[in-house]
């Protein structure tokens, strides 16, 4: 009973099998598409943000450096700014207040990239998965049709081989994606965390902050 269900389920074929696959591609393109609009668009203007921070490390003071970033917008200004705002209470406040801010913002630019992740290492197994259930239907026709068993064979495997081919075809790009999203991610917090500690090292030389 067990056994002639799961004949049944694999004589499906594997066409099945590469709509998943389309379908995950299409996930893939169409969430690395959201991902570089979304990390292109919430960077702080470095210009700016450079001139703010150069002006207060060379003797600014916090006020003047939470007024210009009040303007500001995008991740490193967020960060920034959620730590000044507890400038009153010491440098201990603002540091937790970045690092708790950084968390936050992380979560925000890793979101989805588990897709990436998991297609990129599940994918090509989908599609042997395919090409077994595509080689099953091609010995079941071969033992239906004796007098053309060459053809039934080569015709249903080169087709369920296809499968195969499809899922690397998914995976490659969907690991590299996920590489180049990590670093951009990684670089970021990095170049944030920086700042932050320049920031912190500022505050802590002028004693406890305004």
């Amino acid at each position: 009973m067990l056994q002639d269900g799961v004949l049944a389920f694999a004589l499906l074929g594997a066409e099945w099998v590469l709509w998943v696959l389309v379908g995950l591609s299409v996930a893939v393109a169409a969430l690395s598409a959201e991902r570089v609009f979304y990390l292109t668009r919430d960077g702080t203007d470095r210009a700016t943000l450079g001139r703010l921070i150069n002006t207060f490390l060379t003797g600014g003071d916090v006020n003047a450096l939470r007024s210009g970033l009040a303007s500001a917008d995008g991740f490193e200004a967020r960060v920034l700014k959620a730590g000044l705002e507890l400038a009153p209470y010491g440098t201990a406040a603002v540091e937790r207040a970045f690092h708790g801010t950084v968390t936050a913002e992380k979560l925000r630019m890793e979101r989805g990239l588990a897709l990436l992740a998991t297609t990129g290492s599940n994918a090509p197994f989908v599609g042997l998965f395919g090409t077994v259930l595509g080689i099953i239907k091609a010995f079941n026709d071969l033992a239906k049709s004796q007098a053309e068993a060459s053809e039934a064979v080569m015709a249903g495997i080169s087709e369920a081989l296809v499968a195969t081919a499809v899922g690397l075809i998914v995976a490659i790009p969907a690991v590299v994606l996920f590489n180049v999203f990590n670093r951009w991610v990684r670089a970021r917090l990095a170049r944030t965390e920086s700042i932050t500690e320049l920031v912190l090292a500022r505050l802590s030389d002028r004693g406890e902050p305004d």
